[in-house]
């Protein structure tokens, strides 16, 4: 083999030579012949609608086996392949959490991407990419919130007229979190925030996809941890929504990285860098996901203006603010 093409030494795939120094369309002619990539993510429909179309069109002839499940189960899935032996999946996706799980079993492969550079630090690390951004926001249903008392800030949420008229997801610890460390600074600070807006009793709901729903049928007068993104296309569609643009949480949403013995390497690596190109990242926007990438902005509008962002480093902490929230709710 020559220089620039992807060798298996020891198990790990090896990028050699000036193989990261060409373009996507010379590691297509090389995917051609593998054939197809094997995609391990939890997506949405729309998502599979309107990535993997584009993909095919772009290059021709690679087939695209997606595994679609919960990220705790996918990972689940890739370790009982390793230890039996036979790698199926090329390319994994899911939070940071769960890719540190595969790190740990030495499952993954440290890689850098071309197209990583253009990523700020908080977004790449030695082994991923961030594929999208999620943003923890309040919102409301515009038929239930008068004109005049729409909350401005969470800390409005603390105002005894919500009481037994907000909603929200049990295990958004991270809104928590977000405003204890970016915001306030404080544990203290954050925690008496939260304590308050306990305080008027809000009514949790398992699922963000199910609590937007709710609040647009008007179930619910105020959500305190909705995704952004849900909301343009309510609102499109007719739904009385409004989202709290003034301030968020947001984290990084989905990654994608390549699995240790890849079965079809330069699909795994086509995919890869396909994704988090400009050119991909583009595809990810019209499929209603807030791009990671940060000269790619979403079609609609759902990056708050004020963003407390957690960086990977935090994940270090999520114990211990996945304890405080349950304590502040008295969630089981």
């Amino acid at each position: 083999m020559t220089a620039g093409v992807l060798f298996v030494v020891a198990g790990y795939l090896l990028l050699v030579g000036s193989a990261l120094g060409q373009s996507i369309d010379e590691v297509y002619q090389r995917a051609r012949k593998e054939g197809r990539v094997a995609i391990y993510a939890p997506l949405s429909a729309k998502t599979e609608d309107v990535v993997f179309p584009a993909f095919r069109k772009r290059f021709p002839g690679i087939t695209i086996e997606h595994v679609d499940a919960t990220s705790d189960k996918l990972v689940a899935r890739v370790i009982t392949e390793a230890r039996g032996g036979k790698v199926f999946g090329d390319v994994f996706g899911g939070t940071h959490v769960y890719l540190q799980q595969l790190k740990e079993q030495n499952l993954l492969v440290d890689i850098s991407l071309p197209e990583a550079a253009a990523y700020p630090a908080g977004m790449k690390g030695s082994y991923w990419v961030a594929t999208d951004t999620e943003y923890f926001v309040a919102g409301w249903n515009t038929s239930r919130v008068k004109k005049g008392e729409e909350p401005k800030q969470f800390e409005d949420f603390a105002d005894p007229k919500w009481n037994k008229r907000l909603a929200a997801e049990p295990r958004d610890f991270q809104m928590l979190m977000g405003l204890a460390k970016y915001k306030y600074q404080s544990d203290d600070k954050a925690i008496e925030l939260f304590k308050k807006i306990a305080a008027n009793s809000p009514e949790f709901h398992r699922g963000h996809s199910q609590l937007i729903e709710l609040l647009a049928a008007g179930q619910a007068d105020v959500c305190v941890t909705c995704y952004g993104h849900h909301f343009p296309p309510r609102v499109k569609l007719g739904s009385p929504l409004q989202m709290m643009f003034s301030e968020g949480v947001g984290h990084v949403g989905g990654t994608v990285t390549v699995l240790k013995d890849s079965p079809h390497p330069n699909a795994a690596l086509l995919w890869a860098r396909w994704l988090i190109s400009e050119e991909g990242q583009k595809i990810y926007a019209q499929a209603g996901e807030t791009p990671a990438h940060p000269k790619v902005e979403p079609v609609e509008k759902s990056r708050p203006a004020k963003v407390y962002f957690l960086a990977v480093e935090d994940g270090k902490d999520y114990p211990k603010y996945q304890k405080l929230w349950r304590e502040i709710f008295q969630i089981r």
